[in-house]
């Protein structure tokens, strides 16, 4: 079905532009934030809606939701039922949005606000499908910075896509992109390579400011770097061969195949020739090679059916992106 945001004008969106907010227990920071991004927007004129995704926060993260929406009709409220991670709130977030440019922020104010009407004339007047921010001063730690760097020099390796800071929360998206996109895992890193693998190639940066963390403390670990590694891994399979998996095992799975039918047909012309001239021979099942041609055909077996099943699964595969939410707000 085509998509019915694909061809609107500005004018024809509810609101300019909306600001998804993944948060999990960020009760303290959430009225400051607010009032923050009201401060900015309605100087610049801007019409707006803040989503706010409790993303099954412990603390009063939603109590404090609940007061906010009472006095704030620009404030929309989803809770998940437990934590589903912040990629599923993203997912969430934009099938919510209804403005004409999406724009992502992080909830402990370390993004700064004063950052979103630049996003907005970005993706607007210069027509950018997606613009990432860079923290090019960060306050953080050198555990954090480091493999930090490192991931984004791997990620921008693989992917083509010349961004010094994948990772950062600040980012804007033109409307298009977040309503044909999924985002789910742990693929909220890699929104700029799934949008690429879906067409959307006018993507910018721009540097933007950090802040110290003023509330609370991190939710993220180090393993997140090494989950960061898996999934580029993944995404970049997902993103070359979802739609054909057979490309990819079944290639894997011929080449195998046909290397180890080679050795076979050696091992076997090899015994024909010295047995004609009455050379004494081994028998085939005998040679270490034999083994070794059986393993490559039956592994290019295996790879053949695994890319069938791919196909099918394909075809079949049911929504990754079907969450428990309890309440909503506005």
């Amino acid at each position: 079905m085509p998509n019915p945001n694909l061809n609107k004008s500005v004018a024809a969106f509810p609101v300019e532009i909306s600001i998804v907010i993944p948060l999990l227990n960020e009760a303290e920071s959430l009225p400051e934030l607010t009032r923050w991004i009201a401060r900015v927007l309605e100087a610049h004129g801007l019409t707006y809606e803040v989503i706010l995704i409790d993303d099954g926060s412990t603390d009063d993260s939603w109590a404090v939701m609940e007061a906010l929406a009472a006095t704030d009709d620009t404030l929309r409220g989803i809770r998940f039922n437990r934590n589903y991670g912040k990629s599923a709130a993203l997912n969430v977030g934009f099938e919510a949005a209804r403005g004409r440019v999406v724009c992502t922020m992080d909830a402990d104010l370390q993004d700064s606000p004063e950052e979103l009407p630049e996003l907005y004339r970005m993706i607007v007047e210069d027509e950018y499908d997606l613009v990432s921010g860079w923290k090019q001063k960060r306050y953080d730690p050198l555990s954090k910075t480091i493999p930090t760097k490192l991931f984004n020099g791997a990620t921008r390796a693989m992917s083509g896509i010349q961004l010094h800071d994948f990772n950062c929360g600040l980012k804007a998206y033109d409307s298009r992109v977040v309503k044909s996109i999924e985002v789910y895992g742990e693929m909220h890193r890699y929104i700029p390579v799934i949008a690429k693998w879906n067409g959307f190639r006018k993507i910018g940066e721009k540097v933007v400011q950090h802040q110290e963390r003023k509330y609370g403390v991190t939710k993220f670990g180090l393993e997140r770097f090494i989950f960061g590694f898996l999934d580029l891994l993944s995404i970049t399979f997902v993103g070359r061969f979802r739609r054909a998996p057979m490309h990819f095992f079944g290639t894997l799975g011929t080449l195998s195949f046909l290397l180890g039918l080679l050795i076979t047909l050696w091992l076997t012309g090899e015994k024909v020739w010295l047995s004609l001239h009455n050379m004494k021979a081994r028998q085939v099942t005998e040679q270490p090679l034999f083994f070794l041609a059986l393993t490559a055909v039956i592994v290019g077996v295996l790879l053949f059916v695994a890319g069938f099943l791919g196909e099918m699964i394909q075809l079949n595969g049911p929504k990754r992106d079907d969450y428990l939410i309890r309440e909503r707000l506005n």
